[in-house]
């Protein structure tokens, strides 16, 4: 191999890897590491009938927090069965009017398999990649949903410009001071 290529090599090794470096993070599941290399934006809460179900805090791994790589983190503060987050979240992504009643089913069931019951406390971090979507229980993975379309879909419950939820949106968005 001449000097030229071996260069070329390395410099794509070397891009390649500043270009994960957000995402290495994902590898280990300590809790201040889950986050690492992401830059924290907003955070709210998210209350249902004036009582308070969690509260929510977004992560950006670059400078748009609407653009994967992204994490959010809901800590909650009630006892919600993992079933009832998996359908909320169905539901409210039907409300969003993202994909048909076959994939919205589809996607509850996927759901339903990864997240657990919760009591005050607990928290589940949700990280959106560009190809999938990740999840964590109280800092360790629970599950990967490999779903471009699902990813995307189930973020937007929090951050699509319909959300249900516009001041918790509009929380998550406002950058944290540095």
């Amino acid at each position: 191999m001449s000097s030229i290529s071996k260069s070329v090599i390395t410099r794509r090794r070397l891009l390649l890897s500043l270009a994960a470096w957000p995402l290495a993070s994902l590898a280990a599941t300590g809790p201040e590491t889950l986050t690492a290399g992401f830059r924290r934006w907003g955070s709210g809460e998210f209350r249902r009938f004036g009582f308070l179900v969690y509260e929510a805090t977004l992560w950006a791994g670059g400078d748009d927090p609407l653009r994967p790589p992204l994490a959010l983190k809901l800590t909650y503060k009630r006892n919600i069965s993992g079933r009832d987050i998996a359908d909320a979240s169905v539901k409210e992504i039907r409300n969003l009017g993202v994909g048909d009643e076959a994939r919205l089913k589809g996607w509850g069931e996927q759901m339903a398999s990864i997240f657990p019951d919760v009591r005050p406390g607990d928290h589940i971090l949700g990280v959106q990649l560009p190809d999938e979507a990740r999840f964590f229980f109280n800092d360790r993975s629970i599950g990967t949903i490999d779903d471009p379309a699902f990813a995307r879909a189930f973020f937007a419950i929090w951050l699509d410009a319909k959300t249900s939820a516009p001041d918790l949106r509009a929380a998550l968005l406002k950058r944290q001071a540095s």
